[in-house]
């Protein structure tokens, strides 16, 4: 029987190897992230009204259209993990080829309510999924740095296209919204290049398949459960700001609220590159037949969740008088943020947690009860407590963002549960039955 140094040991060995892969995975969402707010910062420098339809038109796109390819990805982590631990490296390639059959019948009305900037997001839309596949099919290989370069060579190259595009050309926010586009497929075909002649992918992608139109159901029974985790609480936080805009003070309220969100969305690159590295290594153990292995670095993902939970609200603590000054220079602007960092240090804390433990039921394939659990914390839970708060007991913005807390903290302790209660060699026996069929 293992001992508890032994025990510790492993732990660590852990640690180190989820380190090595989410250390470049939150740099990759993070440096994706900023492709987004890069543009609107320089839609920004052509007025309020300018800034306030982009903003609009990109929240309305990425609730409608890139937050459900965001969350059907996650199927990708399942399904490629698992085959990759198990040592099918050719299967990684038939299911990738799967989701990009399914993206492609993304209906291109998706942002034609949202106005011009939003039309123009329609090609950055195909390629965002497509470039979702591309990462998730790397990741679960733990190939990160070839994504780090590629990302930074693609940000690089949309600084300059938004310069040209948006301030030396009439196009205004349209501009913008074609940078993003032209960032996007410069991307994707990067990291296209890269899969179709690195060695590393030699085993794994093999050239299109007739394969792939098989059995593309049994990847929607993971994919729709997944999209449904993601948009839940991407609706709910994005519901969180429609709604300052009913309180007293709206423009205050709905300022201080896009403000908040947007620190809570950048910090949160960091627990999703966390929350990814730990899908990937709990799919590859349970893949490759090794249980115990996967619950070890389920323990060890919660370590550093706490970790890194608790550096960055500490951070956020310090940094809260001057963070405003960011984003604005009114004074009541900055102070309202500053009392709001308190609430947003202590959800991303609870939101660290809640990436690890969604990254663990994705690695194990428990999308559709993860779905159940992400529309009941934020539905019957988040959102009433919030609007009860806000409207009832008039605490405002304040209010809101207590649902989300509570929310998070919901969904947070029943993953919790789940995972604790976890029958770990059952998993992996599921998922040799899941690769072998």
């Amino acid at each position: 029987m293992d001992t508890q140094p032994r025990k510790n040991l492993e732990v660590f060995a852990e640690v180190k190897k989820l380190l090595a892969l989410a250390m470049p995975l939150m740099l990759v969402h993070l440096l994706l992230f900023f492709l987004q707010v890069i543009s609107v910062m320089f839609v920004g420098h052509r007025g309020e009204l300018a800034l306030s339809g982009a903003s609009l038109a990109t929240s309305f796109a990425f609730v409608t259209g890139f937050s459900l390819l965001l969350g059907m990805g996650s199927a990708l982590e399942t399904l490629c993990g698992q085959a990759y631990g198990a040592t099918q490296h050719h299967m990684l390639g038939i299911y990738m080829q799967r989701r990009i059959l399914v993206i492609l019948r993304q209906d291109p009305e998706i942002a034609a309510e949202a106005g011009i900037y939003a039309r123009f997001m329609i090609p950055s839309i195909f390629a965002y999924g497509l470039i979702e596949c591309q990462i998730k099919f790397l990741q679960t290989q733990n190939i990160i740095k070839p994504m780090m370069l590629t990302t930074g060579i693609t940000l690089l190259l949309h600084v300059l296209s938004c310069w040209i595009l948006v301030l030396k050309t009439d196009l205004g926010s349209s501009g913008a919204a074609l940078a993003n586009a032209l960032s996007y497929w410069i991307n994707m075909f990067l990291l296209a290049a890269y899969i179709r002649i690195s060695p590393s992918c030699e085993s794994t992608w093999t050239g299109f398949s007739r394969e792939a139109l098989s059995d593309i159901p049994r990847y929607l029974r993971l994919a729709i459960p997944s999209a449904l985790m993601s948009c839940s609480e991407i609706w709910s936080f994005e519901m969180l700001v429609l709604s300052s805009g009913l309180l007293p003070n709206p423009k205050l309220e709905t300022s201080v609220l896009s403000i908040s969100l947007n620190t809570s969305a950048v910090f949160h690159t960091l627990s999703e590159g966390l929350g990814g590295a730990t899908s990937v290594r709990v799919s590859n153990e349970l893949g490759a037949g090794e249980p115990q292995s996967a619950r070890v670095a389920a323990r060890a993902a919660t370590l550093l969740a706490t970790g890194e939970g608790t550096l960055i609200a500490v951070f956020m603590i310090l940094v809260r008088k001057v963070w405003g000054h960011c984003y604005s220079n009114e004074a009541t602007v900055v102070r309202y943020v500053a009392e709001m960092l308190f609430f947003i240090a202590g959800s991303h804390f609870i939101d660290a947690h809640k990436c690890v433990v969604t990254g663990i039921a994705s690695g194990c394939g428990l999308q559709k009860k993860g779905a159940f659990v992400n529309l009941g914390a934020y539905c019957l839970l988040g959102l009433p407590t919030g609007m009860v708060l806000a409207f009832v007991y008039h605490i405002g913005g304040k209010g809101l963002w207590l649902g989300i807390i509570v929310a998070l903290s919901a969904q947070t302790l029943i993953y919790l549960v789940v995972v604790l209660r976890t029958n770990w060699d059952k998993l992996a026996m599921k998922a040799a039955e899941r690769i072998s069929s």
